[in-house]
């Protein structure tokens, strides 16, 4: 872990405080413990007139020593089906992919993390994701599919998990 008052270490203060400040509607985010603030625990609800309504998914962001030069990593510890997120939980998003120029050219640069990124835009970005998939771009490959061609059953997939984030 960087020493306490490393930029990496002020950065994520300052953010902590802003989130507190200023919470997301629908998502909560903050150190797993006071003593650490390069691993997060968040809690995102699905969101409203999506499959995912009602949902209430657990995640881990885990944030590199150079933050904010290089991006968290951000991993659903609630099981979630979906074409942008891994099956292992990991989360692909443009806005977590290391910055620079896209090797395969899919993203532009600007869509790539950058120092200016912040928690707050990788919450809201991943709460938009998932109202809103990306299957040309899948970490799912079997959630892509299902998306593309049979929405109705991806939606009774993604609905079960709901009930089963909210352990009914």
């Amino acid at each position: 872990m960087p020493p306490k008052f490393s930029t990496a270490h002020k950065r994520l203060l300052r953010e902590l405080k802003e989130i507190t400040k200023n919470p997301i509607d629908g998502i909560i985010a903050s150190p797993l413990n006071d003593n650490d603030l390069f691993h997060w625990r968040c809690i995102i609800t699905g969101p409203n007139d999506t499959p995912y309504e009602f949902g209430i998914f657990e995640a881990i962001l885990n944030f590199p020593s150079d933050y904010p030069l290089s991006p968290p990593t951000m991993k659903f510890l609630t099981p979630i089906f979906h074409p942008n997120i891994y099956k292992d939980g990991k989360v692909c998003i443009s806005i977590l992919h290391s910055p620079g120029n896209d090797p395969l050219n899919y993203e532009s640069a600007d869509e790539r993390w950058g120092p200016l990124q912040s928690i707050e835009k990788i919450l809201l970005s991943v709460s938009s994701m998932i109202a809103d998939p990306n299957p040309n771009s899948p970490a799912n490959i079997d959630a892509a599919v299902l998306w593309r061609n049979n929405k109705d059953k991806y939606n009774e997939t993604v609905k079960k998990l709901v009930i089963d984030s909210l352990s009914l």
